[in-house]
């Protein structure tokens, strides 16, 4: 980062240390410095849309990836005697369906736990 005179934004770096479950104890838990900032290590992290354990497991993302489904569930069961029903249908596929299929390849080799959360088709 000197060599290319780039700075270290301490209020948006985000450390995730990566293990199995059986090698989670060994990840330290401490501030790591970086350039003279401390950074705490985080559990799970989101980069483009993906939610990442520290266990690589998957369970956040698929976690948030249902709750913000069923959120905009709730809020078209608010429209739902306004609208036609074409329009509901629309607003379901728009809204729920695109957060299963954005980034559903991520989701191959996860438990069948976590698989039976989400729909048939993601």
């Amino acid at each position: 980062m000197k060599a290319n005179r780039l700075r270290l934004n301490p209020a948006k770096t985000e450390i995730l240390w990566c293990a199995s479950n059986w090698r989670q104890h060994l990840i330290p838990t401490e501030p790591v410095c970086i350039s003279d900032a401390l950074v705490l290590p985080a559990t799970a992290e989101r980069d483009l849309g993906v939610y990442i354990d520290a266990d690589v497991t998957m369970r956040s993302h698929v976690t948030n990836n249902v709750r913000s489904c069923f959120a905009a569930l709730r809020q078209i069961s608010s429209m739902r005697r306004s609208l036609p029903q074409h329009a509901l249908l629309t607003l379901v596929r728009a809204l729920v369906i695109t957060k299963f299929d954005q980034c559903d390849s991520v989701l191959v080799g996860t438990s069948g736990y976590l698989q039976s959360r989400l729909p048939v088709g993601a």
